[in-house]
């Protein structure tokens, strides 16, 4: 890999859209690059490693803050194991809640379903209790 990157390459390079690392770059997850005398943007291999942070992080659904947070330990060189153990564990936390949620979601689904005898006449069971008064 050459020392400067275009966006294009970097895109490429870290499996992240052209567009994402501009988005990246505004919300300042990513250093403003340097420029090229032209004006285009280029890259080195600390963005290459930065962005697959981020990429990675996104992968695992951590929120843009959280990213953020663990980009400032980083930066600050000032990170511990127990801090990023710490946003780690709660984004699994969040995790498992959204998880519990969607059990639920199944649950309440299969039993609406189970009330429609899904033949071919007019009066729907499930369209009822979607249009039932809460309580």
């Amino acid at each position: 890999m050459t020392d400067e990157l275009t966006i294009g390459t970097l895109a490429a390079t870290t499996g992240v859209h052209l567009e994402t690392v501009r988005y990246y770059e505004r919300i300042g997850l990513l250093p403003p690059p340097t420029r090229s005398p032209s004006g285009h943007r280029r890259y080195d291999a600390e963005a290459v490693r930065r962005l697959t942070f981020v990429r990675r992080c996104r992968d695992l659904g951590f929120p843009i803050d959280s990213i953020r947070a663990m980009l400032t330990l980083v930066d600050r060189r000032q990170v511990t194991c127990r801090e990023m153990q710490g946003i780690a564990a709660r984004h699994l936390a969040e995790v498992r809640e959204k998880l519990a949620d969607l059990r639920q979601l199944e649950q309440d689904l299969d039993l609406l379903i189970g009330t429609c005898s899904g033949t071919d006449t007019p009066d729907c069971p499930i369209i009822d209790a979607l249009m039932a008064e809460p309580g």
